[in-house]
C-alpha cells in the first residue's frame, strides 16, 4: 500500500480544492511514493503524536488541523510546531493534513456533530460560490449517448440528489478539415455541414480536468468543439456550517442538557436561554463566529460553533441561542470520521486513532 492511495482517497472524500485560501491542507512531510506501514489518525499532529505513530509502526499522520500553516524560516525545535515537524522527519512519518475541505462538505466534520445530536434534514448553511462550471459539447447523432455516458462516468451532471442531468439540443455543424486531418465525418478541403447535438452539463470545477478527457475519449471527432461558463450558483453540496432538524421539538434547557452528554463536556458557554422550544439547530465544528448571521437567516433556533469572543456573543441579538462548546471538543468525532473513510476503503490495512490528548485546554471546577 503506497501513502499516495490512502490519500486519494481522501481527497475523493474532501477535493483539496475546497479547502480556504489561508489553509495548508495536503501531504506537509514525507513522500507519497513510499510504502505505508500503517495510519495514525489525529485531530493534532503534535510531537507526542509523531512518538506514538513511531511506537506502533505507523508512518503516516492523518491529522485535521495542519501542523504549519505559514512558512518555517528555521527548524531548529523552539516551539511546537517545529517540534513536531523534526520528530516527523526525523522517523520517517509522512503528515497528511485534511482540514477545511473536510468542513466545507456535507459529509464533513459537521456531519459528526449533527450525527450526536440526531439532526434530520440537514444541508449546507452557507452554500459556496464559485464552484459550478458547465460544459456544452457538439456530437454526432449516433454518439450522443457514448459521450453523455462518459461524462455522467465522470462526475458531471449532478444537481442535489439527481444523477445524469443534461441537456440536449439539435443543430448543425459546419468545418473544413484541412491539410493533414484525418476528418471522422466529411472530406479534406470541402466544407462539411454535420446534424449534431449540443450536449450541456454542469460539474464541480475539481472533476474539470477528468471530465474533459473522458469526453475526449469519447468523442469521435479529431478535434472537438466545446465551451466552458463559469456559473454563479452557489454549490448546494459544500460551503461552511450546517442546518438541520431535531426529531422532536425541545427546551432550551433539555438540548443544552443533551449537548452537555453527547459531546463529554464540562461547561457550555451561551447566550441568554429563550423559552421558545427548539427546533431548527445550526453548527460549525471550530472556530465558527463568522456564521452566526447566517445561522439567524436560516431560521436556526439554535447554533452551535466554538471560540466564540465576548463581543461575538451580542451577535446573537435573542434571536437565537448560541453555544460556545469549545474547539476541540466540537471537532473531537473528526477522528472518528477519518478511521472510517480509511477502513471502509482499505479494510485489512491498520488504520488506528491516536490515544494522545492533544487538546490543550483544561478546565478547572
Amino acid at each position: 500500500m503506497k501513502i499516495a492511495e490512502l490519500i486519494r482517497e481522501l481527497e475523493a472524500q474532501a477535493p483539496p480544492a475546497l479547502q480556504e485560501s489561508y489553509d495548508n491542507a495536503g501531504l506537509i512531510t514525507g513522500d507519497a511514493s513510499w510504502d505505508c506501514t500503517g495510519v495514525l489518525c489525529t485531530l493534532d499532529a503534535t510531537e507526542a503524536v509523531m512518538l506514538e505513530a513511531k511506537e506502533k509502526g505507523c508512518n503516516l499522520v492523518v491529522a485535521h488541523h495542519p501542523i504549519v500553516f505559514g512558512g518555517l524560516k528555521k527548524i531548529n525545535g523552539k516551539n511546537y510546531v517545529e517540534r513536531a515537524v523534526i520528530a516527523a522527519i526525523k522517523n520517517d512519518i509522512a503528515i497528511y493534513a485534511i482540514h477545511t475541505n473536510l468542513d466545507n462538505v456535507l459529509h464533513g466534520v459537521n456531519a459528526m456533530m449533527a450525527d450526536k445530536l440526531g439532526l434530520i434534514n440537514r444541508k449546507i448553511l452557507a452554500p459556496k460560490g464559485g464552484q459550478l462550471r458547465k460544459l456544452s459539447v457538439f456530437v454526432p447523432h449516433a454518439q450522443t449517448e457514448a459521450v453523455q455516458s462518459a461524462l455522467f462516468a465522470a462526475g458531471a451532471g449532478h444537481i442535489g440528489q439527481y444523477s445524469e442531468c443534461s441537456f440536449t439540443s439539435p443543430g448543425t455543424g459546419s468545418f473544413n478539415a484541412g491539410e493533414g486531418t484525418n476528418p471522422f465525418v466529411g472530406e479534406q478541403g470541402q466544407r462539411h455541414l454535420e446534424p449534431e447535438n449540443k450536449v450541456e452539463v454542469i460539474y464541480p470545477v475539481w472533476l474539470e480536468g477528468r471530465i474533459i478527457a473522458a469526453m475526449k475519449q469519447a468523442h469521435p471527432y479529431e478535434e472537438v468543439a466545446y465551451d466552458i461558463y463559469p456559473l454563479n450558483n452557489d454549490y448546494q453540496e459544500v460551503g461552511s456550517g450546517l442546518i438541520g432538524q431535531l426529531p422532536e421539538p425541545m427546551t432550551a434547557e433539555g438540548f443544552l442538557s443533551m449537548l452537555k452528554t453527547s459531546f463529554g463536556l464540562e461547561v457550555i458557554r451561551h447566550t441568554q436561554i429563550p423559552q421558545k422550544t427548539l427546533t431548527t439547530i445550526a453548527l460549525c465544528g471550530g472556530a465558527g463566529s463568522f456564521l452566526t448571521k447566517a445561522a439567524i437567516a436560516a431560521g436556526a433556533n439554535a447554533y452551535v460553533t466554538a471560540d466564540i469572543k465576548y463581543h461575538e456573543f451580542f451577535d446573537a441579538e435573542n434571536r437565537l441561542l448560541l453555544a460556545d462548546i469549545g474547539h476541540w471538543e466540537s471537532e473531537q468525532y473528526t477522528i472518528d470520521l477519518l478511521v472510517h473513510i480509511l477502513q471502509a476503503k482499505f479494510p485489512t490495512f491498520a488504520v488506528l486513532q491516536s490515544r494522545v490528548r492533544t487538546n490543550p485546554v483544561y478546565y478547572y471546577s
